[in-house]
């Protein structure tokens, strides 16, 4: 089977220091894979010539068994790759509704997509990511009033109305409470199957209650992979990452 998306020997280089070097890594549909390691592991910079941020000096990404390495952020996004930043960015000023359906017709701006009447498969995407994330009671509040845990499932709601084949997730339960933390488990646990999942995370805990497989970037590469346990008994990941 074809992997959802197929990152293969790529090298990025900043000023001479290696962030990516010759990094290869692949994921399955449906997977939910967590991405951790030190700082400087390489982790953002996977995220963002994954998304078209960043073009690598060499190497190919494929998704979905296309080639996206040189194509511009917004088509690798149109074809099905949402991502996520750590600090959430929503539109405070209106409603957790409306910006779910600012996010569903991007293309026709913020005062066309208000006033325009919604089709039938944009609410049905609407009410799909309003149930997954739990925000369907708080459907008419401003989303500048809601607590910081509640603005992250927005944004990840706000990616599922698009309806992306992998989704990229930036320190989803930075600055969470534990309530808040338990829940974000729940949320992303729910995605894998229908879409692909990366979550880049530090905490430790967090990872080990989600995940399927973990990697281990290092230096640029992949320093280990596979299951929680296996990567926690790994010595080289103790040495460079767990036993800091």
């Amino acid at each position: 089977m074809t992997p959802v998306l197929a990152v293969d020997q790529v090298t990025v280089s900043f000023d001479g220091f290696r962030a990516l070097d010759g990094l290869t890594l692949s994921l399955s549909q449906g997977e939910l894979r967590c991405l951790v390691g030190p700082n400087g592991a390489g982790k953002t910079t996977l995220m963002d010539v994954i998304t078209g941020k960043t073009r690598p000096a060499s190497g190919t990404v494929r998704f979905d068994g296309r080639d996206i390495t040189r194509l511009p952020e917004h088509v690798i996004a149109g074809l099905g790759v949402g991502r996520k930043f750590q600090r959430p960015t929503v539109f405070p000023e209106h409603t957790v509704h409306e910006n779910l359906e600012l996010m569903t017709r991007r293309d026709k701006g913020v005062l066309r997509t208000l006033f325009a009447r919604t089709r039938s498969d944009e609410r049905a995407a609407i009410e799909r990511a309003l149930e997954l994330t739990g925000l369907g009671d708080e459907r008419r509040r401003l989303a500048g009033l809601l607590a910081h845990g509640q603005k992250q499932w927005l944004e990840i709601g706000m990616l599922l109305v698009q309806q992306p084949k992998l989704l990229l997730v930036d320190e989803p339960v930075a600055g969470m409470t534990q309530e808040e933390i338990e829940r974000t488990a729940e949320i992303l646990a729910s995605l894998a199957g229908d879409h692909t999942v990366v979550v880049v995370e530090h905490d430790m805990e967090f990872v080990r209650t989600i995940a399927q497989t973990v990697t281990v970037l290092h230096e640029g590469r992949v320093l280990a992979q596979g299951s929680m346990q296996d990567v926690q008994s790994d010595p080289r990941v103790v040495e460079v990452y767990l036993g800091a």
